[in-house]
Order: C-alpha cells, then sequence, then structure tokens
C-alpha cells in the first residue's frame, strides 16, 4: 500500500507538471496574437526567448514518466496514463513552438500597417486556445464529451483556415507590392491550423487513457 501510495503521488505529480505546461502554451498563444495585433515587437522576441522554458518542462515530463515506468513497470490503465502524458506533452510542445512562429512571423511583418483586417485569424486564435483549455479539462477530468467537442471544434478551424487562405491568395493578385506580408499572414494561419490538429491529438490521447484503444477523431 506504501508502494501503490507513493505512485499515486507521482502521478499526480505528473499530472500537475503537464497541466502548467497546457496553461504555458495557452499563455504563449495568447501573447503571440497580442503582439500580431499591437504590432508588438518587443512582446514578440520575449516569446521567443521564453520558449525554452517550454522545451524543459517537456524533458522534465517525459523523463519523470519514463522513470516511472522503470521503476514501477505499471500495467494497464496505469501504463497508459504515463504514456499519455508523454504524447500530451509533445503536442503542448509543439503549440508553444507555433506561437514562437507566429512571433517570428509578427516581427517579419514589423510596424507596416496590416493588409486586411485579421478577423478570421483571430477566430481561429480563440478556437485553437478555446480547444486547448478544453482538451485539458477533458484530460484532468477524462471526459470523453469533452474530447469530442475538441475535434468538432477542430472542424471550424478548418473552415476557417480555407476561408482565410483563399482571401490571401486573391489579395496575393491585386496587392503584389504586400506579397511579403501576406506570405506571413499566410503562414500565421497555418500555424493556428496547425496547433488546432495538435489539441485534436489530445482529445484522441484522453480516448485511448479512458477507453484503452486508438480513435481517429479527424475523420
Amino acid at each position: 500500500m506504501v508502494v501503490r501510495g507513493k505512485f499515486d503521488e507521482d502521478l499526480k505529480t505528473l499530472h500537475e507538471k503537464l497541466l502548467e505546461l497546457g496553461n504555458f502554451a495557452v499563455n504563449a498563444l495568447n501573447q503571440s496574437l497580442e503582439a500580431l495585433e499591437n504590432k508588438d515587437i518587443e512582446l514578440a522576441l520575449k516569446i521567443l526567448e521564453d520558449d525554452a522554458e517550454a522545451n524543459i518542462m517537456e524533458e522534465e515530463i517525459n523523463d519523470f514518466a519514463i522513470l516511472l515506468i522503470a521503476k514501477q513497470q505499471p500495467v494497464a490503465v496505469d501504463l497508459r496514463r504515463l504514456i499519455v502524458a508523454i504524447k500530451i506533452a509533445t503536442d503542448i510542445e509543439r503549440m508553444a513552438d507555433f506561437a514562437v512562429n507566429i512571433a517570428k512571423s509578427t516581427i517579419r511583418i514589423g510596424k507596416e500597417p496590416l493588409v486586411k483586417p485579421i478577423e478570421h485569424i483571430k477566430q481561429m486564435h480563440q478556437l485553437s486556445v478555446e480547444m486547448l483549455k478544453l482538451s485539458l479539462e477533458a484530460y484532468n477530468e477524462e471526459d470523453l464529451g469533452k474530447a469530442r467537442q475538441v475535434a468538432q471544434m477542430d472542424d471550424q478551424v478548418d473552415d476557417l483556415y480555407g476561408q482565410t487562405i483563399k482571401e490571401l491568395l486573391s489579395l496575393a493578385q491585386t496587392k503584389p507590392e504586400q506579397l511579403a506580408q501576406i506570405t506571413q499572414l499566410s503562414f500565421i494561419s497555418r500555424y493556428l491550423e496547425r496547433a488546432a490538429d495538435h489539441v485534436t491529438n489530445i482529445a484522441e490521447n484522453v480516448f485511448y487513457l479512458v477507453k484503452g484503444k486508438r480513435y481517429d477523431l479527424n475523420q
């Protein structure tokens, strides 16, 4: 019982580390949009500097989970918890990387006026952040209903991405002198679309944790 109690305590610690990484990614994504909207180069540079923290947190989660697997040799749901933690940490860290990529695009755009309103990009960002928060709740509560909701929201992001790229391609024809900025806005749209895909991966891993088998929620 003492051994089991220590293992449960370690699982709780791992769980908390994963949620901390998730909150870091949420903040990074929020800051990246704020930097873009406000043409805040200093904030964009701060996002780049802070990214090392996400890498460190992911490594700590992976090392801790692998150590628990080696020491405890868990089976069934306990093993799934550790495997899922490693997989989710990777997806969350990638989302923090996308925030960095958005910040880099913001720096490249600089202080010049935006070629068009970025309402669709803002909607994609809002959905991606809401999806990440919901996926973390789904993981925390092992709630399959919330995991399914994440996948449904991903479809909305895909639709917005398609609309945004069409608009930007059209602008590239009429405003070729703005091609550099249009290209960066296209990249930002793609980063947000990919971020939503990684959140869907988290939702799929919640299904694996609870059900013990893989589900493709992108179908």
